[in-house]
């Protein structure tokens, strides 16, 4: 099976300079673990739930925005790859989350609960 098979459907995304607050009650909303951050339409970074909680507990004074609690220029996946070689490299990483990028392009985000999905309903 290819991580092209896990992915389907909207790419949920924010710009650097959405509020984390607003980012958290994005994911909230669309049942998420993590948003693409896009600038101009193009990959710049990942926030996840790990960072919104990494903001909450620090304590952060005021209003941040997602560029300043965001992973900046995230590793990828590319949705040729195979599904255990991606659940390899991501438990390896210590990743939950990881877009998937064909030629330069947002065309995915896969979680580790989609692989653990797909490598235990084989059926």
């Amino acid at each position: 099976m290819r991580v092209s098979e896990l992915i389907g459907g909207p790419v949920y995304s924010c710009t650097e300079d959405t509020d984390v607050r607003e980012a958290a009650r994005q994911m909230l909303a669309d049942d998420v673990g993590s948003l693409a951050v896009l600038r101009d339409g193009d990959l710049v970074g990942i926030v996840t739930d790990r960072d919104l909680m990494r903001e909450l507990a620090e304590e952060h004074p005021g209003s941040r925005n997602v560029g300043e609690a965001m992973t900046p220029n995230p590793d990828s996946l590319e949705p040729d790859l195979d599904v255990e070689d991606a659940a390899s490299w991501m438990m390896g990483a210590g990743y939950r989350h990881l877009p998937v990028v064909e030629d330069g392009r947002l065309v995915g985000m896969l979680s580790i609960k989609d692989i653990l999905w797909a490598l235990t309903d084989r059926g």
